[in-house]
């Protein structure tokens, strides 16, 4: 497959349609991406090529056309001196100097041509990788995004498993049972002296209030 066919294949390559169709998008992206290189690098080395190609035909136009005026110098001075046989050599060398002329400006300017298909093909190939490029790494974030994603609910359906809710249920339990025994110690323990007494001035505060409470209804009645 030559460069250009190569080059208008990979151009012309829808990349959606091709992701979507490949069993692992990341590789065949990978893949697109190192044929676009490859492919990148021989055409810029052709594209060198033929720039250096035209440049050598124009040179050899302008040479073969200074050369062509020189001979029909020497022509006009031939018959000057009345030599037409060297006129007529001189002639026909400018005449093939010219032919060979037209022929070397038809050369650079095909090679003008070529070297302006390579370009084209440049610049439309390296949108390409760099469209190429991108979708790799939206690519990548999407794999890693999706990896975190499957990893979380990996571990919200373990924690969500009849196994750790018995081990929830076991350890709420063994809280309880530490809460009931904290309220039994003081369960059934005499009280202390200081106690009974902050419990008799508690007992006579509320008798005292009562009282008040009698005495204040009995006047209200008379």
């Amino acid at each position: 497959m030559g460069v250009f066919s190569r080059a208008r294949d990979i151009v012309s390559a829808n990349l959606n349609a091709m992701l979507d169709r490949a069993e692992d998008p990341e590789k065949l992206i990978k893949l697109m991406i190192q044929e676009m290189e490859d492919t990148l690098v021989e055409i810029k080395a052709s594209c060198a090529g033929a720039m250096a190609a035209e440049k050598r035909a124009r040179r050899a136009f302008e040479m073969c056309r200074d050369k062509a005026g020189l001979w029909a110098q020497r022509a006009e001075m031939a018959v000057a001196k009345e030599r037409e046989d060297l006129a007529r050599e001189a002639l026909a060398e400018k005449r093939d100097l010219l032919d060979q002329a037209v022929a070397l400006e038809r050369e650079a300017g095909q090679t003008a041509e070529l070297v302006g298909q390579y370009q084209a093909e440049i610049r439309q190939l390296e949108e390409k990788l760099a469209s190429a490029r991108e979708k790799r790494r939206l690519l990548l974030q999407r794999h890693l995004a999706a990896q975190d994603k499957i990893r979380v609910r990996k571990e919200i359906r373990r924690f969500e498993t009849a196994d750790a809710m018995l081990r929830f249920d076991k350890l709420e339990g063994r809280i309880e049972r530490m809460e009931a025994d904290a309220e039994l110690v003081d369960y059934g323990r005499k009280p202390t002296l200081e106690q009974q007494f902050e419990r008799l001035a508690y007992d006579e505060g509320v008798e005292r209030e009562l009282a008040e409470l009698k005495a204040k209804a009995a006047a209200e009645k008379e």
